[in-house]
Protein backbone atom coordinates (compact mmCIF):
# COMPACT_ATOMS: atom_id res chain seq x y z
CA UNK A 1 0.00 0.00 0.00
CA UNK A 2 3.19 2.34 0.56
CA UNK A 3 4.04 1.51 -2.62
CA UNK A 4 0.65 2.51 -4.16
CA UNK A 5 0.23 5.28 -2.29
CA UNK A 6 4.15 6.40 -3.66
CA UNK A 7 2.52 5.49 -7.65
CA UNK A 8 -0.55 8.37 -6.46
CA UNK A 9 1.63 10.36 -5.19
CA UNK A 10 3.92 10.31 -8.57
CA UNK A 11 1.13 10.51 -10.86
CA UNK A 12 -0.63 14.00 -9.22
CA UNK A 13 1.66 15.79 -11.57
CA UNK A 14 -0.15 18.78 -13.81
CA UNK A 15 1.35 16.95 -16.80
CA UNK A 16 0.62 13.48 -15.83
CA UNK A 17 -2.81 14.61 -15.31
CA UNK A 18 -3.48 16.16 -18.88
CA UNK A 19 -1.70 13.09 -20.02
CA UNK A 20 -4.14 10.79 -18.03
CA UNK A 21 -7.00 13.02 -19.25
CA UNK A 22 -5.57 12.96 -22.99
CA UNK A 23 -5.20 9.83 -23.06
CA UNK A 24 -9.00 8.91 -21.28
CA UNK A 25 -10.51 11.43 -24.15
CA UNK A 26 -8.57 9.90 -26.88
CA UNK A 27 -9.17 5.87 -25.52
CA UNK A 28 -12.78 7.08 -25.61
CA UNK A 29 -12.96 8.57 -28.96
CA UNK A 30 -10.80 5.51 -30.61
CA UNK A 31 -13.37 3.09 -29.15
CA UNK A 32 -16.26 4.89 -30.37
CA UNK A 33 -15.01 4.90 -33.97
CA UNK A 34 -16.23 1.61 -35.32
CA UNK A 35 -13.32 -0.18 -37.19
CA UNK A 36 -9.87 1.18 -35.66
CA UNK A 37 -10.21 -0.74 -31.99
CA UNK A 38 -7.32 0.36 -29.49
CA UNK A 39 -4.59 -1.65 -31.28
CA UNK A 40 -4.83 0.76 -34.45
CA UNK A 41 -5.31 3.28 -31.98
CA UNK A 42 -2.32 3.00 -29.87
CA UNK A 43 -0.16 2.02 -33.10
CA UNK A 44 -1.10 5.50 -34.15
CA UNK A 45 -0.37 7.50 -31.09
CA UNK A 46 2.90 5.65 -30.03
CA UNK A 47 5.06 8.17 -32.24
CA UNK A 48 3.21 10.56 -30.81
CA UNK A 49 4.96 10.10 -27.48
CA UNK A 50 8.49 10.33 -28.52
CA UNK A 51 9.06 14.12 -26.76
CA UNK A 52 7.19 12.78 -23.15
CA UNK A 53 8.93 11.48 -20.28
CA UNK A 54 8.72 7.62 -20.10
CA UNK A 55 5.75 7.12 -17.18
CA UNK A 56 4.07 10.00 -19.05
CA UNK A 57 3.79 8.59 -22.26
CA UNK A 58 2.74 5.00 -20.94
CA UNK A 59 0.45 6.49 -18.12
CA UNK A 60 -1.17 8.13 -21.46
CA UNK A 61 -1.03 4.71 -23.54
CA UNK A 62 -2.51 2.72 -20.84
CA UNK A 63 -5.68 5.39 -20.58
CA UNK A 64 -6.29 5.05 -24.37
CA UNK A 65 -6.00 1.37 -23.87
CA UNK A 66 -8.79 0.94 -21.46
CA UNK A 67 -10.38 3.74 -22.33
CA UNK A 68 -11.10 2.31 -25.65
CA UNK A 69 -13.25 -0.76 -24.11
CA UNK A 70 -15.77 2.66 -22.76
CA UNK A 71 -16.09 3.94 -25.91
CA UNK A 72 -16.57 0.71 -27.68
CA UNK A 73 -19.90 0.38 -26.09
CA UNK A 74 -21.23 3.68 -27.02
CA UNK A 75 -21.51 2.11 -30.64
CA UNK A 76 -22.54 -0.95 -29.55
CA UNK A 77 -25.40 -0.17 -27.93
CA UNK A 78 -26.68 2.96 -30.27
CA UNK A 79 -25.94 1.35 -33.75
CA UNK A 80 -25.31 -2.19 -32.96
CA UNK A 81 -21.76 -1.85 -34.12
CA UNK A 82 -18.84 -3.02 -31.60
CA UNK A 83 -16.03 -0.27 -31.95
CA UNK A 84 -14.04 -3.56 -31.34
CA UNK A 85 -14.15 -7.93 -30.81
CA UNK A 86 -14.26 -7.28 -27.20
CA UNK A 87 -17.36 -5.10 -27.48
CA UNK A 88 -19.06 -7.74 -29.46
CA UNK A 89 -21.61 -9.05 -26.64
CA UNK A 90 -22.74 -5.60 -25.81
CA UNK A 91 -24.69 -5.62 -28.74
CA UNK A 92 -26.78 -9.10 -27.70
CA UNK A 93 -28.75 -6.87 -25.81
CA UNK A 94 -27.56 -3.37 -25.60
CA UNK A 95 -28.88 -2.66 -28.97
CA UNK A 96 -32.40 -4.10 -28.23
CA UNK A 97 -32.76 -1.94 -25.06
CA UNK A 98 -31.76 1.19 -27.27
CA UNK A 99 -34.47 0.24 -29.45
CA UNK A 100 -36.69 0.22 -26.40
CA UNK A 101 -36.11 3.80 -25.82
CA UNK A 102 -33.53 2.32 -22.90
CA UNK A 103 -30.42 3.76 -24.37
CA UNK A 104 -29.41 6.22 -21.67
CA UNK A 105 -30.16 3.79 -18.51
CA UNK A 106 -28.38 1.41 -20.91
CA UNK A 107 -25.07 3.75 -21.66
CA UNK A 108 -25.01 4.98 -17.85
CA UNK A 109 -25.76 1.33 -16.72
CA UNK A 110 -22.32 0.25 -18.42
CA UNK A 111 -20.36 3.38 -17.52
CA UNK A 112 -20.79 2.21 -13.83
CA UNK A 113 -20.46 -1.40 -14.06
CA UNK A 114 -16.89 -0.55 -16.39
CA UNK A 115 -16.01 1.66 -13.43
CA UNK A 116 -16.74 -0.94 -10.57
CA UNK A 117 -14.66 -3.58 -12.84
CA UNK A 118 -11.62 -0.99 -13.72
CA UNK A 119 -11.87 -0.34 -10.27
CA UNK A 120 -11.63 -4.17 -8.48
CA UNK A 121 -9.38 -5.17 -11.54
CA UNK A 122 -7.03 -2.70 -10.64
CA UNK A 123 -6.85 -3.50 -6.53
CA UNK A 124 -6.21 -7.06 -8.19
CA UNK A 125 -3.19 -6.22 -10.04
CA UNK A 126 -1.71 -3.81 -7.03
CA UNK A 127 -1.89 -7.59 -5.39
CA UNK A 128 -1.17 -9.90 -8.08
CA UNK A 129 1.59 -8.13 -9.58
CA UNK A 130 3.80 -8.25 -6.68
CA UNK A 131 3.27 -11.56 -6.22
CA UNK A 132 3.93 -12.85 -9.83
CA UNK A 133 7.02 -11.05 -9.97
CA UNK A 134 8.50 -12.23 -6.68
CA UNK A 135 7.34 -15.71 -8.31
CA UNK A 136 9.32 -14.76 -11.34
CA UNK A 137 12.43 -13.91 -10.17
CA UNK A 138 13.35 -17.09 -10.17
CA UNK A 139 13.55 -17.34 -13.83
CA UNK A 140 16.33 -17.70 -15.92
CA UNK A 141 16.94 -17.89 -19.70
CA UNK A 142 14.97 -21.60 -20.06
CA UNK A 143 11.97 -20.64 -18.12
CA UNK A 144 11.88 -17.25 -19.65
CA UNK A 145 12.07 -19.03 -23.65
CA UNK A 146 9.41 -21.57 -22.36
CA UNK A 147 7.06 -18.58 -21.02
CA UNK A 148 7.43 -17.13 -24.75
CA UNK A 149 6.43 -20.42 -26.44
CA UNK A 150 3.53 -20.38 -23.85
CA UNK A 151 2.22 -16.69 -24.25
CA UNK A 152 2.26 -17.67 -28.50
CA UNK A 153 0.64 -20.89 -27.65
CA UNK A 154 -2.08 -19.56 -25.72
CA UNK A 155 -2.86 -17.11 -28.33
CA UNK A 156 -3.08 -19.87 -30.89
CA UNK A 157 -5.00 -22.07 -29.04
CA UNK A 158 -7.87 -19.01 -27.94
CA UNK A 159 -7.80 -17.99 -31.26
CA UNK A 160 -11.31 -18.60 -33.45
CA UNK A 161 -10.95 -20.01 -36.77
CA UNK A 162 -7.68 -22.31 -37.73
CA UNK A 163 -5.44 -22.98 -35.45
CA UNK A 164 -2.78 -23.69 -38.32
CA UNK A 165 -3.57 -20.31 -39.71
CA UNK A 166 -2.88 -18.63 -36.38
CA UNK A 167 0.54 -20.53 -36.03
CA UNK A 168 1.33 -19.20 -39.49
CA UNK A 169 0.73 -15.65 -38.06
CA UNK A 170 3.13 -16.35 -35.57
CA UNK A 171 5.84 -17.71 -37.88
CA UNK A 172 5.78 -14.67 -40.09
CA UNK A 173 6.09 -12.22 -37.17
CA UNK A 174 9.10 -14.72 -36.08
CA UNK A 175 10.69 -14.18 -39.70
CA UNK A 176 10.12 -10.16 -39.45
CA UNK A 177 11.85 -10.56 -36.25
CA UNK A 178 14.99 -11.96 -37.32
CA UNK A 179 15.36 -9.53 -40.37
CA UNK A 180 19.00 -7.49 -38.61
CA UNK A 181 22.32 -7.99 -37.06
CA UNK A 182 22.67 -11.99 -35.83
CA UNK A 183 23.37 -11.27 -32.06
CA UNK A 184 24.92 -14.84 -31.70
CA UNK A 185 27.71 -14.18 -35.01
CA UNK A 186 27.31 -10.66 -35.91
CA UNK A 187 26.27 -11.47 -39.60
CA UNK A 188 23.70 -9.58 -41.32
CA UNK A 189 20.31 -11.60 -42.21
CA UNK A 190 17.71 -10.55 -44.51
CA UNK A 191 18.63 -7.11 -44.91
CA UNK A 192 19.61 -7.37 -48.83
CA UNK A 193 22.31 -5.33 -48.32
CA UNK A 194 20.26 -2.47 -47.60
CA UNK A 195 21.61 -0.09 -44.65
CA UNK A 196 18.49 0.70 -43.18
CA UNK A 197 17.03 -3.02 -42.16
CA UNK A 198 20.61 -3.34 -40.34
CA UNK A 199 18.79 -2.13 -36.92
CA UNK A 200 15.92 -5.10 -37.90
CA UNK A 201 11.95 -3.98 -38.69
CA UNK A 202 11.27 -1.39 -37.23
CA UNK A 203 7.83 -2.08 -34.62
CA UNK A 204 5.91 1.33 -35.16
CA UNK A 205 5.32 0.90 -39.03
CA UNK A 206 4.20 -3.08 -38.76
CA UNK A 207 1.92 -2.48 -36.16
CA UNK A 208 0.47 0.63 -37.83
CA UNK A 209 0.30 -0.72 -40.94
CA UNK A 210 -1.45 -4.23 -39.47
CA UNK A 211 -3.99 -2.67 -37.23
CA UNK A 212 -4.83 0.98 -38.34
CA UNK A 213 -4.30 0.39 -42.49
CA UNK A 214 -5.28 -3.04 -42.74
CA UNK A 215 -8.32 -2.18 -41.05
CA UNK A 216 -9.03 0.66 -43.33
CA UNK A 217 -9.00 -1.57 -46.28
CA UNK A 218 -10.60 -4.35 -45.14
CA UNK A 219 -13.48 -2.05 -43.96
CA UNK A 220 -13.35 -0.34 -47.44
CA UNK A 221 -13.63 -3.79 -49.15
CA UNK A 222 -16.66 -5.02 -46.48
CA UNK A 223 -18.45 -2.04 -48.14
CA UNK A 224 -18.59 -0.29 -44.42
CA UNK A 225 -17.77 3.49 -46.49
CA UNK A 226 -21.56 2.58 -47.79
CA UNK A 227 -23.28 1.73 -44.78
CA UNK A 228 -26.12 3.39 -43.11
CA UNK A 229 -25.98 3.18 -39.49
CA UNK A 230 -29.48 2.72 -37.29
CA UNK A 231 -28.93 5.33 -34.92
CA UNK A 232 -30.70 5.73 -31.40
CA UNK A 233 -29.97 9.33 -30.05
CA UNK A 234 -29.87 9.48 -26.43
CA UNK A 235 -30.21 13.19 -24.36
CA UNK A 236 -30.38 13.50 -20.84
CA UNK A 237 -33.57 15.75 -21.06
CA UNK A 238 -35.39 12.52 -22.13
CA UNK A 239 -37.23 11.47 -19.69
CA UNK A 240 -35.92 8.23 -18.74
CA UNK A 241 -32.26 8.82 -19.21
CA UNK A 242 -31.64 7.88 -16.00
CA UNK A 243 -31.69 3.91 -14.52
CA UNK A 244 -34.31 3.25 -12.21
CA UNK A 245 -33.85 1.33 -8.85
CA UNK A 246 -34.31 -2.09 -10.39
CA UNK A 247 -31.94 -1.39 -13.30
CA UNK A 248 -29.42 -0.76 -10.15
CA UNK A 249 -30.03 -3.95 -8.54
CA UNK A 250 -30.18 -6.03 -11.35
CA UNK A 251 -26.94 -5.25 -11.99
CA UNK A 252 -24.53 -5.36 -8.59
CA UNK A 253 -24.31 -9.51 -9.03
CA UNK A 254 -23.18 -9.18 -13.04
CA UNK A 255 -20.96 -6.29 -12.26
CA UNK A 256 -19.22 -8.09 -9.50
CA UNK A 257 -19.19 -11.98 -11.41
CA UNK A 258 -18.02 -9.67 -14.47
CA UNK A 259 -15.35 -8.35 -12.44
CA UNK A 260 -13.77 -11.01 -11.03
CA UNK A 261 -14.77 -13.45 -14.28
CA UNK A 262 -12.85 -10.56 -16.16
CA UNK A 263 -10.03 -10.43 -14.48
CA UNK A 264 -9.25 -14.12 -13.88
CA UNK A 265 -9.25 -14.27 -17.88
CA UNK A 266 -7.06 -11.35 -18.77
CA UNK A 267 -4.61 -12.84 -16.74
CA UNK A 268 -3.89 -15.64 -19.43
CA UNK A 269 -2.27 -14.41 -22.60
CA UNK A 270 -3.83 -14.80 -26.01
CA UNK A 271 -7.70 -14.54 -23.80
CA UNK A 272 -8.02 -10.74 -23.86
CA UNK A 273 -11.69 -8.84 -23.24
CA UNK A 274 -13.44 -10.65 -26.00
CA UNK A 275 -13.05 -14.20 -24.30
CA UNK A 276 -13.72 -12.28 -20.72
CA UNK A 277 -17.05 -10.88 -21.81
CA UNK A 278 -18.51 -14.01 -24.15
CA UNK A 279 -17.63 -15.63 -20.71
CA UNK A 280 -19.42 -13.39 -19.16
CA UNK A 281 -22.45 -13.08 -21.10
CA UNK A 282 -22.78 -17.13 -20.80
CA UNK A 283 -22.47 -17.03 -17.02
CA UNK A 284 -25.48 -14.57 -16.65
CA UNK A 285 -27.70 -16.18 -18.99
CA UNK A 286 -27.13 -19.64 -17.33
CA UNK A 287 -27.93 -18.38 -13.89
CA UNK A 288 -30.49 -15.93 -14.99
CA UNK A 289 -34.58 -16.45 -13.86
CA UNK A 290 -35.61 -15.29 -17.24
CA UNK A 291 -32.96 -16.11 -19.76
CA UNK A 292 -35.75 -15.79 -22.38
CA UNK A 293 -35.26 -11.69 -22.03
CA UNK A 294 -31.13 -12.18 -23.16
CA UNK A 295 -31.16 -10.64 -26.42
CA UNK A 296 -34.13 -8.91 -26.23
CA UNK A 297 -33.23 -6.18 -23.87
CA UNK A 298 -31.43 -7.58 -20.43
CA UNK A 299 -29.66 -5.46 -18.71
CA UNK A 300 -27.60 -8.17 -16.87
CA UNK A 301 -26.78 -9.13 -20.46
CA UNK A 302 -25.21 -6.00 -21.15
CA UNK A 303 -23.47 -5.16 -17.39
CA UNK A 304 -21.92 -8.26 -17.10
CA UNK A 305 -19.87 -8.23 -20.34
CA UNK A 306 -19.12 -4.88 -19.81
CA UNK A 307 -17.56 -4.95 -16.34
CA UNK A 308 -15.81 -8.42 -17.74
CA UNK A 309 -14.12 -6.71 -20.88
CA UNK A 310 -12.72 -3.93 -18.83
CA UNK A 311 -11.54 -6.12 -15.83
CA UNK A 312 -9.86 -8.43 -18.54
CA UNK A 313 -7.51 -5.43 -19.46
CA UNK A 314 -6.44 -4.53 -15.98
CA UNK A 315 -5.69 -8.80 -15.57
CA UNK A 316 -3.54 -8.34 -18.92
CA UNK A 317 -0.97 -6.20 -17.31
CA UNK A 318 -0.39 -8.56 -14.85
CA UNK A 319 1.82 -10.73 -17.25
CA UNK A 320 2.89 -7.47 -19.17
CA UNK A 321 4.73 -5.76 -15.93
CA UNK A 322 5.60 -8.31 -14.64
CA UNK A 323 6.95 -11.22 -17.18
CA UNK A 324 6.68 -8.81 -20.75
CA UNK A 325 4.23 -11.10 -22.42
CA UNK A 326 1.65 -9.36 -24.06
CA UNK A 327 -1.86 -10.96 -24.03
CA UNK A 328 -2.96 -9.20 -27.40
CA UNK A 329 -2.59 -7.00 -29.82
CA UNK A 330 -2.79 -3.89 -28.09
CA UNK A 331 -0.39 -4.76 -24.62
CA UNK A 332 1.63 -6.22 -27.69
CA UNK A 333 1.66 -2.29 -28.34
CA UNK A 334 2.06 -1.22 -25.33
CA UNK A 335 5.21 -3.46 -24.76
CA UNK A 336 6.76 -2.15 -27.79
CA UNK A 337 6.46 1.26 -26.60
CA UNK A 338 7.91 -0.13 -23.12
CA UNK A 339 10.99 -1.41 -24.92
CA UNK A 340 11.35 2.33 -26.78
CA UNK A 341 11.94 3.83 -23.80
CA UNK A 342 14.42 1.57 -22.56
CA UNK A 343 12.19 -0.11 -20.07
CA UNK A 344 12.23 -3.93 -19.96
CA UNK A 345 9.32 -5.23 -18.25
CA UNK A 346 9.68 -8.55 -15.93
CA UNK A 347 10.49 -9.44 -12.65
CA UNK A 348 12.81 -6.63 -11.87
CA UNK A 349 10.76 -4.02 -13.48
CA UNK A 350 9.08 -3.08 -9.99
CA UNK A 351 12.19 -3.57 -8.34
CA UNK A 352 14.20 -1.07 -10.57
CA UNK A 353 11.53 1.26 -11.63
CA UNK A 354 9.22 1.29 -8.87
CA UNK A 355 8.09 4.49 -9.29
CA UNK A 356 7.36 4.01 -13.32
CA UNK A 357 5.36 0.53 -11.98
CA UNK A 358 3.35 2.08 -9.06
CA UNK A 359 2.88 5.11 -11.10
CA UNK A 360 1.16 2.88 -14.25
CA UNK A 361 -1.13 1.07 -11.42
CA UNK A 362 -2.19 4.26 -9.68
CA UNK A 363 -3.48 6.07 -13.35
CA UNK A 364 -5.31 3.03 -13.72
CA UNK A 365 -7.63 3.86 -10.18
CA UNK A 366 -7.80 7.82 -11.37
CA UNK A 367 -8.16 7.36 -14.86
CA UNK A 368 -11.27 5.18 -14.17
CA UNK A 369 -12.60 7.76 -12.19
CA UNK A 370 -12.36 10.20 -15.32
CA UNK A 371 -13.70 7.86 -17.76
CA UNK A 372 -16.93 7.42 -15.30
CA UNK A 373 -17.43 11.58 -15.11
CA UNK A 374 -17.28 11.64 -18.87
CA UNK A 375 -19.06 8.56 -19.26
CA UNK A 376 -21.86 9.88 -17.84
CA UNK A 377 -21.76 13.23 -18.82
CA UNK A 378 -20.34 13.20 -22.27
CA UNK A 379 -22.40 10.51 -23.71
CA UNK A 380 -24.33 12.21 -26.13
CA UNK A 381 -20.92 14.37 -27.58
CA UNK A 382 -19.21 11.02 -28.30
CA UNK A 383 -22.51 9.18 -29.75
CA UNK A 384 -22.12 12.15 -32.00
CA UNK A 385 -18.78 10.83 -33.64
CA UNK A 386 -20.34 7.48 -34.40
CA UNK A 387 -22.80 9.29 -36.77
CA UNK A 388 -19.50 10.73 -39.05
CA UNK A 389 -19.21 8.56 -42.21
CA UNK A 390 -16.62 6.01 -42.52
CA UNK A 391 -15.41 7.44 -46.23
CA UNK A 392 -14.70 10.45 -44.21
CA UNK A 393 -13.10 8.89 -41.84
CA UNK A 394 -11.09 6.03 -43.56
CA UNK A 395 -8.83 8.97 -45.47
CA UNK A 396 -8.13 11.06 -42.58
CA UNK A 397 -7.29 7.90 -40.38
CA UNK A 398 -4.45 6.83 -43.64
CA UNK A 399 -2.90 9.86 -43.52
CA UNK A 400 -1.95 10.31 -39.92
CA UNK A 401 -0.73 6.71 -40.33
CA UNK A 402 1.85 8.14 -42.88
CA UNK A 403 2.67 10.97 -40.59
CA UNK A 404 3.18 8.75 -37.67
CA UNK A 405 5.26 6.56 -39.32
CA UNK A 406 7.61 8.92 -41.03
CA UNK A 407 7.80 11.21 -37.62
CA UNK A 408 9.45 8.40 -35.63
CA UNK A 409 12.71 8.17 -37.75
CA UNK A 410 12.37 10.39 -40.85
CA UNK A 411 12.69 7.52 -43.02
CA UNK A 412 10.69 6.93 -46.14
CA UNK A 413 11.75 2.96 -46.22
CA UNK A 414 9.48 2.72 -43.02
CA UNK A 415 6.47 4.74 -44.66
CA UNK A 416 6.81 2.07 -47.38
CA UNK A 417 7.06 -0.85 -44.53
CA UNK A 418 3.94 0.04 -43.28
CA UNK A 419 2.01 0.35 -46.04
CA UNK A 420 2.67 -3.06 -46.95
CA UNK A 421 2.09 -4.56 -44.05
CA UNK A 422 -1.49 -2.53 -44.22
CA UNK A 423 -1.96 -4.18 -47.48
CA UNK A 424 -0.61 -7.74 -45.63
CA UNK A 425 -3.04 -6.87 -42.96
CA UNK A 426 -5.95 -6.69 -45.35
CA UNK A 427 -5.08 -10.06 -46.54
CA UNK A 428 -4.69 -11.68 -43.26
CA UNK A 429 -8.17 -10.85 -42.27
CA UNK A 430 -9.33 -11.73 -45.24
CA UNK A 431 -7.91 -15.31 -45.35
CA UNK A 432 -8.45 -15.65 -41.47
CA UNK A 433 -4.83 -15.07 -40.17
CA UNK A 434 -4.25 -13.07 -36.79
CA UNK A 435 -2.28 -9.74 -37.08
CA UNK A 436 -2.33 -9.77 -33.05
CA UNK A 437 -0.50 -13.23 -33.46
CA UNK A 438 2.08 -11.70 -35.65
CA UNK A 439 2.66 -8.79 -33.98
CA UNK A 440 3.17 -10.64 -30.65
CA UNK A 441 5.47 -13.08 -32.18
CA UNK A 442 7.15 -9.62 -33.73
CA UNK A 443 7.49 -7.96 -30.12
CA UNK A 444 8.60 -11.85 -28.14
CA UNK A 445 10.97 -12.92 -31.33
CA UNK A 446 14.17 -11.33 -30.18
CA UNK A 447 13.43 -12.32 -26.62
CA UNK A 448 12.51 -16.19 -27.61
CA UNK A 449 16.08 -15.70 -29.85
CA UNK A 450 18.38 -14.57 -27.15
CA UNK A 451 16.79 -16.37 -24.17
CA UNK A 452 17.36 -20.00 -26.50
CA UNK A 453 20.91 -19.13 -27.42
CA UNK A 454 21.55 -18.53 -23.67
CA UNK A 455 20.05 -21.57 -22.67
CA UNK A 456 22.77 -23.52 -25.08
CA UNK A 457 25.39 -21.91 -23.92
CA UNK A 458 24.48 -23.07 -20.31
CA UNK A 459 23.76 -26.50 -21.22
CA UNK A 460 26.49 -26.57 -23.73
CA UNK A 461 24.17 -27.12 -26.27
CA UNK A 462 21.80 -30.01 -24.16
CA UNK A 463 18.13 -29.90 -24.45
CA UNK A 464 18.26 -31.96 -21.20
CA UNK A 465 18.06 -28.50 -18.71
CA UNK A 466 14.43 -28.46 -19.52
CA UNK A 467 13.88 -31.20 -17.59
CA UNK A 468 16.42 -30.81 -14.65
CA UNK A 469 14.52 -27.33 -13.37
CA UNK A 470 11.00 -27.49 -11.42
CA UNK A 471 10.11 -24.27 -13.12
CA UNK A 472 10.82 -25.59 -16.50
CA UNK A 473 9.09 -28.96 -15.59
CA UNK A 474 5.76 -27.34 -14.77
CA UNK A 475 6.18 -24.61 -18.02
CA UNK A 476 6.14 -27.99 -20.20
CA UNK A 477 3.35 -28.78 -18.83
CA UNK A 478 1.27 -26.17 -19.57
CA UNK A 479 1.90 -26.25 -23.25
CA UNK A 480 1.84 -30.04 -23.04
CA UNK A 481 -1.54 -28.89 -21.46
CA UNK A 482 -2.29 -26.23 -24.48
CA UNK A 483 -1.59 -29.04 -27.34
CA UNK A 484 -4.17 -31.17 -25.52
CA UNK A 485 -6.98 -28.41 -25.42
CA UNK A 486 -7.97 -29.19 -29.59
CA UNK A 487 -7.44 -33.07 -29.05
CA UNK A 488 -10.09 -32.96 -26.33
CA UNK A 489 -11.74 -30.07 -26.63
CA UNK A 490 -14.76 -32.03 -28.81
CA UNK A 491 -14.99 -34.50 -26.16
CA UNK A 492 -15.78 -32.65 -23.14
CA UNK A 493 -17.90 -29.97 -25.33
CA UNK A 494 -20.11 -33.47 -26.14
CA UNK A 495 -19.69 -34.26 -22.65
CA UNK A 496 -21.26 -31.31 -21.03
CA UNK A 497 -23.72 -31.10 -23.39
CA UNK A 498 -25.09 -34.62 -22.49
CA UNK A 499 -24.85 -33.63 -18.93
CA UNK A 500 -26.89 -30.65 -19.50
CA UNK A 501 -29.17 -32.48 -21.35
CA UNK A 502 -29.83 -34.95 -18.56
CA UNK A 503 -29.71 -32.24 -15.96
CA UNK A 504 -32.53 -30.49 -18.35
CA UNK A 505 -34.30 -33.83 -18.30
CA UNK A 506 -34.74 -34.37 -14.46
CA UNK A 507 -35.86 -31.12 -14.25
CA UNK A 508 -38.64 -31.27 -16.42
CA UNK A 509 -39.78 -34.85 -14.46
CA UNK A 510 -39.11 -33.28 -11.23
CA UNK A 511 -41.43 -30.08 -12.82
CA UNK A 512 -44.24 -32.42 -14.16
CA UNK A 513 -44.14 -34.45 -10.81
CA UNK A 514 -44.92 -31.06 -8.55
CA UNK A 515 -47.90 -30.14 -11.03
CA UNK A 516 -49.03 -33.37 -10.88
CA UNK A 517 -49.42 -32.85 -6.60
CA UNK A 518 -50.16 -29.76 -7.51
CA UNK A 519 -53.55 -30.93 -9.57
Amino acid sequence: MTQLLDGIAAILTLQNLLLLMGGVLIGMIVGVIPGVGPSAGLAILLPVTFGLDPTGAIVMLAAVYYGSMYGGTITSVLINTPGESATVASTFDGYPLAKQGRAGPALVMAALASFVAGTIGALLLSFAAPITADFAKTFGPPEYFLIVIAGLLTVIVILRGNKLLGALSALIGFAIGTVGIDIGGGEQRYTFGSVDLINGVDFIPVAIGLFAVGEVLHTLWRGGHLEKLDFFGVSARQRGFWPTRKDYRESVGPSLRGSFLGFGVGLTPGAGATVASLMAYNVEKSISRTPGKFGKGALPGLVGPEAANNAASSGAMVPLLTLGIPGGGATAVLLGGFLMWGLQPGPLLMQQNPEFAWGLIASMFLGNVMLLLVNVFCIRGFASIARVPFRMLGPIVIVLCVLGTFAVNKSLLDVQIMLVCGVLGFFMRIYGLSPAALVIALVLGPLAEESLRQTMVISHGSLDVFLQRGTSMAILCFIAFLFAIPVIKNPLRRASQAALQLVSARHRQAKAVDDREHV
